[in-house]
C-alpha cells in the first residue's frame, strides 16, 4: 500500500519540482531585467546588493502565491483567461507585499520602488507569454497529429504533366487532407523514378498489390488525354480495390486552365463512354474569336454556358449573354466574371423571340460573332406543345438570323441536332426549319454575314439528357427505364460538342451544316448498366431496368445526313461538311405568317404545317 502511495505521489512531487524551478528562473529573470530598464543597462554597484537581498525574500513569495493562486495545480499547456485573472492576482499580491517591505525598511537593502512595479508588469508578460506558446505548441500538436490520421494515402494514376501539377498543389495544401504516397503510370521507364519526392510504383495492373502494400485509401486518375476506354479499364480495377477515386477532367474540359484539386470529381458516366474526343484546331478558332464582340444565345444552357466559357478562354474582347432564364444568366455570367476578370461580361436577360430586345441588342452591342444555342429540347415535352417549339426553335431562329444579317455580323452559327435529320417528333422538325431558316437568310441577296448550322447528336450529361435521367433514377433505388433494349444513339461530351461549333465556325463561308464523325453509335441500354455498375450496384439485381417502349416521335436510330445532302471535305477529318443545292426561299414569309397565328391553331394543324413545310417529317 505504501509503495502504490509513493508511486502515485512521485509524479506530482516531480512536476511541482520542475515547475518551481520555472517559475523561479522567470521571477528571477523579471527582477533582474526590471533592475537593468531602471538604470538603462547601466546599474550602480551599490543597487546590486539590494537587488541581491530582495531576491532572497521576494523569491519565496512570489513561489507562494503561485501555489496559493492555483498555478502549481494548473496544466501548463492549457492556459485560459481564468488562468490568466489568477496570474495577475498572484503577480499583483507580491508586489503590495514587496511595496509594503520597502516602506518598512525605508528602501534599505530593497531595489527601488520603481522597479518593483516593473517586475510585476514583466513578470505577468513572461508567464502570460510562456503559457500562451505551451498552449498553440499543443493545440498545433493535437491539430497535428488528428490531422495526419484523418489524411488520405493517395496514389495519383498519371505521372504526366498533370499528375505532376496536381501533386505539386497536393503537397502546398496541407488543409486539403492528402498524402499522397506514390504514383502509378503505364509507361515501364518511368518506374522507380519519382515526382516530387513520390515514387512511381508501377503501372495500372499493379494496383491492387500497391494498395494493400502501401495501404491506399484514395486514388485519383490524372490522365487527361485518357481514352474513355482505359478510364474504364482503370476504374474497373479501382473498384475491385475497393478504393474511393476520382478524376482529373479531359484535356478539352481543362481548356487553357491550370490543373488544381478544384477540378477533381468523382468519375461519371461520361468518362467512360464514347470514343477518342476529336482534336480540333486550337490555332484557327483562338484567330477567329480574339479580339472579337461575341453574342451567345441560350448563355445558361448547357451548350451555351461551355460556349461562353471556351470563348472566355480564346481572348475575345467582349462576350454578350443572351438568356431568358434568371437564375442560369446569373450563374453563368458570375462564373466568367470570376475566371476570366479581365473580359468585358455582359449579361442580356430577354428572349430571342422577342424582336425589339434582340433588335436592341445588336443594335447597341455590335456582335462580330453570333452563337445560337437557345433552343427547346425536349422531345416529349414539345410533342404536347408543338406552338411553343415552333416559336422557340424556328421563330426565335428567324428573329436571330435576320438581326444577325441586318447588322452585319461576320459570322452566325445554328446550334441543331441530328433530329432534324428525317425527323419523327415535333422538336426534330423545327430544328429542321431552323436549318433551312439560316440558309434562306445566307442566300438573300442583301446578305452579307456568314450564316451556317452545326449539327450532332446527344450531347451526355446536358440537361433532360439520359444521364442524369438514369443517375436520379438510381439516386431513388430503381428501376432505371430505358425505351427499348436496342435503342442507339450517337453521343458527345459538352467540351467536344462546343469544340465542333467553334472549328465550324472557323470553316464556315455560308450555307453549310456541319457534321462531327461521332463513330458507332451507342446502346442506351448499356448506358444504364455501365451506370448501375458506377454507382456500385449490380444491374437486374440490385437495380432494375424497365423497358417502357418508344415514345410519341422517338426513333429507334439516329441519321446524321438528310437524303440529298452532299458531303464535301474540310480540312478537318473529323468534321463533315453538307451542302444542299436547293434551299426554301419562302421560309421567312411562311414564319412570318404563322407567327400572328401560332396559338390559336390545335396541335394537328401546327404538325401539319410543319409536314408542309419539312415534307420529310413523319407526324407521330
Amino acid at each position: 500500500m505504501k509503495k502504490l502511495l509513493f508511486s502515485s505521489l512521485f509524479p506530482m512531487y516531480t512536476r511541482n519540482i520542475i515547475l518551481a524551478i520555472g517559475y523561479g528562473t522567470v521571477a528571477i529573470f523579471s527582477l533582474w531585467m526590471s533592475l537593468l530598464l531602471r538604470f538603462d543597462f547601466a546599474v550602480p554597484k551599490e543597487y546590486w546588493l539590494g537587488f541581491k537581498v530582495t531576491l532572497l525574500w521576494i523569491l519565496p513569495i512570489k513561489l507562494a502565491t503561485l501555489l496559493i493562486f492555483g498555478q502549481f495545480r494548473s496544466l501548463l499547456t492549457y492556459f485560459s483567461l481564468s488562468d490568466a485573472k489568477r496570474v495577475i492576482l498572484a503577480m499583483g499580491t507580491t508586489t503590495l507585499i514587496a511595496l509594503c517591505i520597502w516602506y518598512g525598511s525605508k528602501g534599505s537593502h530593497v531595489v527601488p520602488r520603481g522597479v518593483i512595479m516593473t517586475d510585476f508588469l514583466i513578470s505577468v508578460g513572461t508567464l502570460y507569454s510562456l503559457r500562451t506558446l505551451m498552449r498553440i505548441y499543443r493545440e498545433g500538436k493535437a491539430d497535428s497529429e488528428i490531422a495526419h490520421l484523418r489524411r488520405k494515402k493517395v496514389a495519383i494514376i498519371g505521372a504526366g504533366e498533370a499528375g505532376a501539377s496536381l501533386m505539386h498543389e497536393i503537397q502546398s495544401k496541407s488543409g486539403l487532407g492528402m498524402d499522397v504516397i506514390c504514383f502509378v503510370d503505364d509507361d515501364p521507364q518511368k518506374k522507380g523514378s519519382a515526382i516530387h519526392g513520390r515514387k512511381i510504383m508501377g503501372n495500372r495492373a499493379d494496383l491492387p498489390e500497391i494498395v494493400n502494400s502501401l495501404q491506399i485509401t484514395h486514388a485519383i486518375i490524372a490522365m487527361p488525354r485518357a481514352s474513355p476506354g482505359v478510364v474504364r479499364e482503370t476504374v474497373e480495377i479501382l473498384n475491385k480495390t475497393g478504393v474511393q477515386h476520382d478524376i482529373l477532367p479531359s484535356v478539352t474540359q481543362l481548356l487553357h486552365r491550370h490543373v488544381t484539386v478544384s477540378h477533381l470529381r468523382h468519375v461519371e458516366s461520361e468518362d467512360l463512354l464514347g470514343r477518342d474526343p476529336v482534336r480540333l484546331d486550337d490555332t484557327a478558332i483562338e484567330s477567329l474569336i480574339r479580339d472579337k464582340v461575341v453574342l451567345v444565345t441560350g448563355a445558361g444552357g448547357s451548350i451555351g454556358s461551355e460556349l461562353c466559357r471556351q470563348i472566355a478562354s480564346r481572348g475575345p474582347k467582349k462576350i454578350i449573354l443572351l438568356e431568358r432564364s434568371e437564375p442560369a444568366l446569373f450563374a453563368i455570367e458570375q462564373e466568367l466574371v470570376r475566371d476570366w476578370k479581365w473580359i468585358d461580361i455582359e449579361p442580356v436577360a430577354g428572349s430571342i423571340c422577342n424582336e425589339a430586345r434582340v433588335e436592341g441588342v445588336f443594335e447597341k452591342e455590335k456582335p462580330e460573332l453570333v452563337f445560337h444555342a437557345a433552343a427547346h429540347k425536349h422531345v416529349p415535352l414539345m410533342e404536347r406543345q408543338p406552338d411553343e417549339a415552333i416559336l422557340n426553335n424556328s421563330i426565335g431562329t428567324m428573329v436571330i438570323s435576320l438581326a444577325a444579317s441586318r447588322h452585319a455580323s461576320k459570322k452566325m452559327i445554328l446550334v441543331s441536332t441530328d433530329k432534324a435529320v428525317n425527323p419523327t417528333n415535333v422538336m426534330g422538325a423545327t430544328k429542321r426549319v431552323a436549318e433551312l431558316t439560316v440558309a434562306a437568310v445566307q442566300h438573300d441577296p442583301k446578305n452579307n454575314t456568314i450564316l451556317s448550322s452545326v449539327r450532332f447528336g446527344n450531347v451526355l450529361g446536358s440537361s433532360g439528357s439520359v444521364i442524369p435521367t438514369f443517375r436520379k433514377q438510381i439516386e431513388w433505388g430503381g428501376p432505371v427505364t430505358v425505351t427499348h433494349p436496342d435503342v442507339t444513339r450517337y453521343f458527345m461530351s459538352i467540351p467536344e460538342a462546343v469544340g465542333l461549333i467553334l472549328q465550324s465556325a472557323t470553316q464556315s463561308k455560308g450555307g453549310e451544316v456541319f457534321v462531327l464523325d461521332m463513330g458507332d453509335p451507342i446502346k442506351i441500354n448499356d448506358i444504364a448498366r455501365q451506370m448501375i455498375e458506377l454507382s456500385g450496384f449490380r444491374p437486374d439485381e440490385d437495380i432494375k431496368i424497365e423497358f417502357t417502349g418508344l415514345r410519341p416521335g422517338e426513333k429507334l436510330y439516329e441519321e446524321p445526313i438528310h437524303e440529298g445532302e452532299n458531303i464535301i471535305l474540310t480540312t478537318h477529318p473529323k468534321v463533315r461538311c453538307l451542302i444542299r443545292n436547293s434551299f426554301n426561299n419562302s421560309i421567312i414569309h411562311e414564319l412570318n405568317h404563322i407567327s400572328s397565328q401560332l396559338h390559336s391553331m390545335s396541335k394537328d394543324e401546327l404538325k401539319k404545317w410543319l409536314n408542309r413545310i419539312v415534307p420529310e417529317y413523319k407526324i407521330s
